[in-house]
């Protein structure tokens, strides 16, 4: 029987949490597609308004190993920067995991940028192993607050 695993990755921004969570998190279905054109294709709701229990899809470029991932939005307090996702289709789910949920945090940093915090857990299938797909993980998240920093700081007026 597989074990849960779980990685962590932290990541500094110039930017302030709120915005940087805003677009990087909560409006990544819109921004995504025009900041990462080259990962993600194209992304939209499935189901719901944005709060607990709505589910978005990426669907992705060949630059990624799958299509697509649907992801449920599980917690939000927007306060204070949060949320906790769970993959529900795509992205290896019944190839090679058999779950795998995100928690995020953006504090706030001391000199007005941000603290990004990702908590990723995931349950293998039984006679997977794990080689370079953690370190892959870590950069596309990394990638991903990257994009939408670089977004921001060329445009101080977005997500305020």
């Amino acid at each position: 029987m597989a074990s849960t695993n779980s990685w962590t990755v932290e990541i500094v921004s110039p930017v302030a949490a709120p915005r940087l969570f805003r677009a990087a998190v909560m409006d990544w279905h819109t921004l995504a597609p025009k900041v990462a054109s080259h990962v993600v294709a194209s992304a939209h709701p499935v189901e719901g308004e944005g709060g607990v229990g709505s589910v978005r899809q990426f669907n992705f470029t060949s630059a990624m190993p799958f299509g697509f991932v649907k992801e449920r939005l599980e917690f939000l307090d927007v306060d204070k920067c949060e949320c906790k996702s769970t993959l529900v289709e795509g992205g290896g789910i019944g190839v090679a995991i058999e779950t795998a949920a995100s928690h995020i945090k953006v504090e706030p940093a001391a000199d007005g940028g941000s603290v990004v915090k990702v908590d990723s857990t995931y349950k293998l299938l039984p006679g997977v192993e794990v080689k370079d797909e953690i370190t892959k993980a870590k950069e596309s998240v990394t990638a991903i607050f990257k994009a939408a920093e670089a977004y921001l700081v060329a445009n101080p007026d977005a997500y305020n």
